[in-house]
């Protein structure tokens, strides 16, 4: 393998090593006060990891909707002024992430501050296109919206949808989380085709019964699968948790597939942690007590090429 990784024409040392230039990320999420999911998540982990997570929040919940009573209040209508103050600032971002995205008029400001930032200093962009799961998609999004996801994005540089979302983007039916590689590949294949050069598919279960998350770099043709423990309980933050730290070892310098790897082995950590304390699963995983895993070395990685 490379010594060295290029993300956007820079080049990035492989390895462990934070870079001397910290990384600065334009993080546009929900921020719950309380259940471990979108910013609460990614602001901790990004920045253990060395970068700078500079929040564009999409709205205020004093936890996520999944619990019984919530107090939300929609950033939209701010959202643009914020980002025009950064704008005069001429701060300038390495990335920008984006996840869960509440409305139409939401996808359309991203869509123009992705536009901006292309012409000015083109980060990284990647979306989480966060849309459904287990084969249903979520109440607030309407057909348009997904349409207008679609725009999203063949604007992104990686994309990291879950299978449900996969199918959505690709209009075609969830036949359930269970799929061959061929068909996982042609999935992941056709993503790229919709724009970005790399896509991640996550929480997948073969038909061999392997729960692996996989990925295709459309510029070298190569995929990817990485296995993970598997826990049979549903947790909420999981996904941000993945991108999350995906991203930032990518902006770490590790290579495509060694990025995977750590996350998807962080993640399991913390969910098994997390099953293990009996913790309500309304309080997403317990990450906190796993932090130490983002400094570890690995001796050898599992990933492999299909």
């Amino acid at each position: 393998m490379s010594e060295y990784i290029i993300i956007k024409g820079t080049f990035f040392k492989k390895g462990n090593e934070i870079m001397k230039n910290v990384p600065k990320v334009a993080a546009v999420h929900d921020i719950s006060g309380i259940g471990r999911c979108s910013m609460t998540v990614i602001l901790p982990v990004m920045s253990a990891l060395g970068c700078q997570v500079c929040p564009l929040p999409t709205a205020l919940l004093s936890n996520h909707s999944e619990y019984e009573y919530f107090y939300f209040f929609d950033f939209t209508d701010y959202m643009e002024e914020y980002y025009k103050c950064w704008e005069k600032n001429n701060a300038q971002f390495d990335c920008l992430y984006t996840g869960f995205i509440g409305s139409e008029k939401q996808i359309n400001i991203m869509i123009e501050i992705i536009n901006k930032m292309k012409k000015d200093n083109n980060p990284l962009i990647v979306v989480d296109p966060v849309m459904g799961d287990h084969g249903e998609v979520y109440k607030t999004y309407t057909s348009e919206m997904v349409r207008k996801m679609e725009c999203l994005v063949s604007r992104a540089d990686i994309i990291t949808p879950n299978l449900t979302e996969a199918s959505i983007l690709l209009g075609k039916k969830y036949s359930g989380e269970t799929v061959s590689i061929e068909q996982l590949k042609e999935y992941l294949t056709e993503l790229c085709r919709l724009g970005p050069g790399i896509s991640v598919i996550t929480g997948i279960t073969t038909d061999e019964g392997e729960h692996i998350n996989a990925c295709c770099d459309k510029s070298t043709n190569q995929y990817w699968k990485v296995p993970f423990e598997y826990v049979d309980i549903r947790y909420p933050g999981t996904g941000d948790l993945f991108t999350a730290l995906f991203t930032g070892y990518l902006l770490n310098g590790r290579v495509l597939p060694e990025a995977m790897e750590a996350a998807s082995i962080f993640v399991s950590k913390a969910v098994r942690a997390t099953y293990e304390a009996k913790s309500p699963s309304s309080e997403g995983v317990l990450f906190e007590k796993v932090m130490r895993e983002l400094y570890t070395e690995y001796v050898s990685y599992k990933y492999s090429i299909i």
